[in-house]
Formats: structure tokens, sequence, C-alpha cells
């Protein structure tokens, strides 16, 4: 055998010793704990299943080799053995480039209006419509967490929930590897509903995307640095529309992160969905300082947590979609904002695993 690949030895004790951990009933007792060691099992199998296809295939051409020094009748199989043993070794260097994380999490997904007033607000609806039709396509379960209406029919804002059915098999395939390249700022050109002169409009929408959190023991709050208000919901122009004190908000007073929730009827299921925003954007605040204070942690050159990031137009009188950080354009935009988003995520996953090839390759 050419290589060791010494590295993957660790990970694959880890793998052992996981799959020693979930056989233990008493584990699935806490579900966010055997949520999370699940969601870890899945991304070492594709360590294991990696590294032994390769053990498998060194050592067939090393016995290969080795019978051919003694009967040559056998050296013709020689070659295609070898090129068999350096195919399962260039996958598994791929797969033992460090990946997130997070990619097997569920997420939280918040779009808001931005420039453009109510057209801005239609914009978003128009996404919000399109990621739960891309969910519905991947067979992931949804719930609007939050919204806040227009008259006309779009939003102001809206917080939604994406979850995986079960922990998928390979992290790849989870909500949050598929969707955390969606954050920044969404541009879309087009005639306005408003629009009497027929006139192109150009206006934005932002999306913030938030890995939920598993195990509330993953972030730690303390109740004293809560400031819990209640009031009543209101709807579009301010109607009230509940005549109980049923809305809250959470502000977490160290970060000054707020969170606001009416759609429930019950002041305490309103204060369970505003808990668990509030533990994703605690988490992912979180991660993005470790990410800075790590110098040998590197961000993803297609993901970015900046807000204000212009990542894609979507021009309805050419149908085109653009992403501006991947180069990728296609004439189909009807079927994207129907939900065949997999071409456009695509190309983030490719233009993000490509750099991270070339960053271990560097390394």
């Amino acid at each position: 055998m050419t290589e060791d690949f010494a590295v993957a030895r660790p990970l694959l004790a880890e793998h052992a010793e996981i799959e020693r951990e979930l056989a233990d009933p008493a584990v699935h007792a806490d579900q966010g704990r055997a949520r999370t060691l699940g969601r870890r099992y899945a991304e070492l199998n594709r360590v294991v299943g990696a590294y032994r296809a390769w053990r498998s295939a060194s050592d067939d051409a090393t016995a290969a080799a080795e019978l051919a020094a003694e009967d040559e009748s056998f050296a013709a199989e020689v070659p295609a053995l070898r090129e068999a043993e350096a195919d399962a070794a260039e996958h598994l260097r791929r797969v033992l480039v460090p990946r997130d994380p997070d990619d097997g999490r569920d997420v939280i997904l918040e779009i808001k209006a931005g420039e453009g007033g109510d057209e801005s607000a239609l914009f978003a609806g128009d996404l919000l419509r399109m990621y739960l039709r891309f969910a519905e396509r991947r067979g992931w379960a949804t719930q609007v967490l939050e919204s806040t209406e227009t008259e006309l029919g779009g939003f102001k804002d809206v917080q939604l929930a994406v979850k995986s059915r079960g922990t998928p098999e390979d992290p790849a395939d989870g909500v949050w590897a598929n969707l955390k390249y969606e954050g920044g700022v969404h541009r879309v050109q087009r005639v306005p509903v408003t629009e009497s002169q027929g006139r192109i409009h150009t206006s934005a929408a932002g999306v913030l995307v938030l890995p939920e959190v598993d195990d509330p023991g993953e972030v730690e709050i303390d109740p004293n640095d809560l400031r819990i208000d209640v009031y009543r919901s209101s709807g579009p122009g301010g109607q009230s529309v509940n005549t109980t004190d049923s809305a809250v908000r959470i502000t977490h007073e160290p970060t000054g992160i707020v969170v606001s929730m009416q759609n429930e009827k019950s002041q305490l299921q309103n204060k369970e969905q505003a808990m668990r925003v509030l533990r994703a954007r605690l988490l992912a605040a979180q991660q993005e300082e470790a990410a800075a204070a790590a110098a040998d942690i590197r961000r993803s050159q297609v993901r970015t947590v900046d807000r204000s990031e212009r990542i894609r137009t979507y021009n309805f009188p050419e149908n085109r979609i653009a992403d501006h950080r991947t180069g990728y354009k296609a004439y189909n935009l009807d079927h994207v904002l129907a939900g065949d988003l997999d071409p456009v995520v695509r190309s983030a996953v490719d233009a993000d695993e490509a750099a991270r090839l070339a960053a271990a390759g560097d390394a």
C-alpha cells in the first residue's frame, strides 16, 4: 500500500464508539443527544465506507502484484487493480476533507422584505413559496413559526422551520447542507403589480439561515438574562387579531437579540417557538465568534454571514436566474420558483467543495 491514511484512524475509532452508544437504549431517552450522535454517526459512515473500499482495493492490487511476480498470467490484472486503488484513494481523500459539522442539522430560515416596499414584500412571499416547494420535493417538513403579512398578500418578514424526516444517511443530504448557501440579499427585477406604466423595478429581500439546535443543552441560556414581554397580537395594518395577551417578545440582554412570536394562540406556544429561534441565533453567533477567533478554521468561500451581500438575481422579463457567487445562470426562473432549486444549490455546493479541496491541498 502506497498510503496509510493514518488521519482516518481516529475517525474510525470515533465511529465505533458512537455505534456502541447508539446501541444503548438509555441514550435514546434523550432525543436531543440521540439526534446529535446520529448526525455525527451518519457523517462518519462516509469515512468508514470510503476507508474500507480503499483498503479492499489496495489489498487486491497488492495481492495481484505479488502473484504476478510468481506467475506472469496475473500481470494483466495489475494495471486495472492499481487504477481502482488510486480511484478509491482519491475518493477517501475527498471524504476526509473536513466538512461543515452542521450539515445534518435542520434550519430556521428567515426572510425579510428590503428595498422596494410592497413589491419587496410580495417577492419575500415568492421566496417563501419557493422554499416551501423545494422542501416538499426533498421530503422535508416545514412550519411557519412567525410571519407579518401585508395587505397585498406579501410578507414583511417570515420565519420558517425546515426539518428532515429522520437523520439523513449522508449529511450532504441534510437541510443545512443544502440551504445554508441561501443567506444573503436576493434581488428581483420585474414589473410590479402596482406599476401602471409597465416599467421594470428592482427590489430585494434578505434571507438569513440558522442551524437549529437539536439539544437545548448545546446553548446555555441563563433565565436571568431574559426579558420576556407579552402583548396583544396584531395583523396587517396593525389591527388586533387576538383578544388576549398571547404574543411574546423575548430579549436576550447580554447579546441584545430580540425574538417576537404571535402566530400561535397560546402564550406558552409562542414562548416555546421564540426560545427555539433564540437558541438558533445564539448558536450561530457562537459559531461565528469561534470561526473568527480560530485562524485554522477557513470560512466558506460561498456562504457568508454578511446579510448585505447580494447573492442572486431573479429577472422575470428574461425568465433568468443568476447566482453572483458561483456564476450559475439559467433561463428557467419559473421552474426555480416552483421549487426546482437543486441545480442552483448544486452550483454553490460544488464551488464550496472545490474551495475546501484546494485549501486542503495547500495545507
